[in-house]
């Protein structure tokens, strides 16, 4: 069941819908898509209860979800993730699900390759069959995600907006690469503890700064937050 929300930032205007607050991306890029992650969290970071993220939604954040999907041209996502959590078919007519793969290890005669919506994002040595599937090669060793984002024209032509949907480890890695444009953030009134995934899990040391656009409560404590990457200074 929703439950009604309010607009805290950036101007306290009362009542708001899903529909309003996620209306569009926080912006655009020239140079290619424009990336935005989409997670739910407890409020000490972790994604999961037991394995997955239902433990810690709402009807709210999942509405979320389905409204940011609605706006994306495609979407990515880690292969645990995708398998964890289900992944099919995509409602939205013509969207595509990169999944993220560097061992190679997916299950193609699930729905969502059977589709012909998903294809498979991994490295050029990765062993997967390419008559079977729709892959996107970059990177030797692992994944390199900015050469992947600048091929997804090949896959999703006219794509201006991409969600990524996790799990943490491919969060990770897209923020070493300071890919993202945009984090939408809910926060589950919940502390998990434990030792499952945070919100970035594995990656290296970087420092990135976001802006808050737009902050949202609901009357059962979940909040939703919108970050706009900093733009980066440059010397003259």
């Amino acid at each position: 069941m929703h439950v009604p929300l309010r607009r805290l930032l950036p101007v306290p205007d009362g009542p708001i819908t899903i529909d309003e607050a996620y209306a569009a991306p926080l912006g655009q890029r020239a140079d290619r898509p424009w990336v935005a992650m989409c997670m739910v969290t407890s409020i000490d970071g972790s994604t999961v209860v037991d394995g997955v993220s239902a433990g810690l939604s709402s009807d709210n954040d999942s509405s979320v979800l389905l409204r940011l999907r609605s706006v994306a041209d495609a979407l990515i996502v880690g292969a645990g993730t995708a398998r964890g959590e289900g992944y099919g078919a995509p409602r939205k007519r013509g969207q595509r699900i990169g999944v993220v793969t560097r061992s190679g290890s997916i299950d193609t005669t699930s729905e969502l390759f059977q589709s012909g919506s998903g294809f498979i994002i991994t490295t050029e040595q990765t062993e997967v069959d390419d008559d079977r599937v729709d892959v996107l090669r970059a990177g030797t060793d692992k994944v390199d995600l900015c050469a992947a984002l600048e091929q997804l024209s090949d896959f999703c032509p006219g794509a201006t907006f991409v969600q990524a949907e996790g799990g943490a480890t491919l969060n990770a890695a897209l923020a070493d690469a300071d890919i993202f444009d945009e984090l939408n953030i809910t926060t589950s009134p919940a502390t998990i503890g434990g030792s499952g995934p945070r919100l970035f899990h594995g990656g290296g040391d970087h420092s990135h700064r976001y802006d808050l656009a737009q902050l949202v409560v609901d009357d059962e404590s979940f909040l939703f937050s919108r970050w706009r990457r900093r733009a980066v200074q440059t010397s003259p």
